[in-house]
């Protein structure tokens, strides 16, 4: 049979409010009684009743979350941080795959068929102003993902600009100066990609060296063939670089990959950055130096965000930065070098 709250008050020898109060971590009970109740509740094993608290509170106790790309590892990581953030809540999360479809972001934006959401955290790729203006649905909504918009919702993103000077940076005290970007977008100048070039412009433009646009690539997808397609690109047309500022981890590996079919060594001849710390760029023959954002920060300030709504806590709508560091791997220092780095070596 269940194990109910008078069943842990009779056995802690409290009232069945005070239970209540210790299961929803209410501030004004006593360490001892805490610690008593909390024992009776280890020792029935008693659950809370999830569906009935939330629907007490009028709500569903689901939040979604809508990425653009779910077969991208990136995605699944995040997607996995914010599953395990909302579950501090209480919170289950709906995952929704918008395919980066301007039509499928709107749809999702504007709110379910049915009252089955209590929020909405959103990565858009093709969403425009103008259609969140529009936007009647009550649930909170937060967006995440590096593409800026001026709207009165919050939004998490790192620094996109800092990031990709950090990773030039590194590259350039290693004396490299012929620093190509793989995965430049055309006309979106609102996506992450732009902002990635900008910060490749800067950091060389700061250091004194001459940007060579003719080392900039640009890709029509973020995955490894775009890299490796972009990287054959420079090389067939003479364009050798001795250093390559990818916009993230998939292309970075896809241009490796070609690099070692091309007889070239990696970090000997032509040393690689990537963006976004997959799980897949540390255990590779040569393992990838990224940026890496805090994923976990960026997820656990998303379902804040909702839960603070849910809250009624009144606020102006933030823009939040997460952290980013830069993780040195052999891809820049070579075996050596990342050890002293602190990188364990690959295999």
């Amino acid at each position: 049979m269940r194990v109910s709250l008078k069943d842990v008050a009779r056995q802690a020898g409290v009232s069945v409010k005070t239970v209540s109060n210790v299961v929803n971590d209410y501030p004004h009970v006593t360490p001892a009684t805490r610690a008593r109740v909390q024992q009776a509740i280890d020792q029935l094993g008693y659950r809370p009743n999830l569906t009935a608290r939330h629907l007490r509170k009028g709500r569903t106790g689901i939040i979604a979350l809508a990425l653009p790309e779910l077969g991208n590892p990136y995605f699944a990581e995040l997607a996995a941080a914010v599953i395990d953030a909302a579950a501090q809540h209480d919170l289950t999360v709906l995952l929704d795959h918008t395919g980066g479809l301007r039509e499928r972001e709107i749809l999702v934006s504007q709110g379910f068929s049915a009252r089955v959401i209590d929020g909405l955290i959103l990565s858009p790729i093709e969403l425009e102003e103008e259609d969140l203006r529009s936007r009647t649905d009550s649930a909170p909504l937060v967006l995440i993902g590096e593409r800026r918009y001026d709207l009165p919702y919050d939004h998490i993103a790192i620094d996109n600009v800092a990031g990709a000077r950090t990773a030039v940076r590194h590259l350039l005290d290693l004396g490299r100066r012929r620093v190509a970007f793989l995965g430049a977008r055309r006309d979106r100048l609102h996506q992450p990609a732009h902002l990635r070039v900008l910060g490749w412009r800067t950091e060389l433009a700061v250091s004194g060296v001459v940007a060579d646009e003719g080392l900039i690539a640009v890709t029509d997808g973020w995955d490894r063939p775009d890299g490796a397609g972009a990287m054959a690109a420079l090389l067939d047309a003479g364009k050798k670089p001795d250093a390559v500022f990818a916009y993230n981890d998939l292309i970075a590996i896809g241009a490796m990959r070609v690099l070692s079919e091309r007889g070239l060594r990696v970090p000997e001849d032509i040393a690689v950055v990537g963006f976004d710390d997959l799980a897949e760029g540390r255990y590779g023959a040569v393992t990838l130096t990224t940026v890496a954002p805090d994923k976990q920060a960026i997820a656990r300030m998303a379902v804040e965000s909702v839960v603070h709504r849910l809250a009624g806590v009144e606020y102006r709508a933030r823009q939040l930065q997460p952290a980013f560091e830069l993780l040195v791997r052999e891809s820049t220092v070579g075996r050596a070098g990342a050890a002293a780095a602190g990188e364990p070596a690959a295999g």
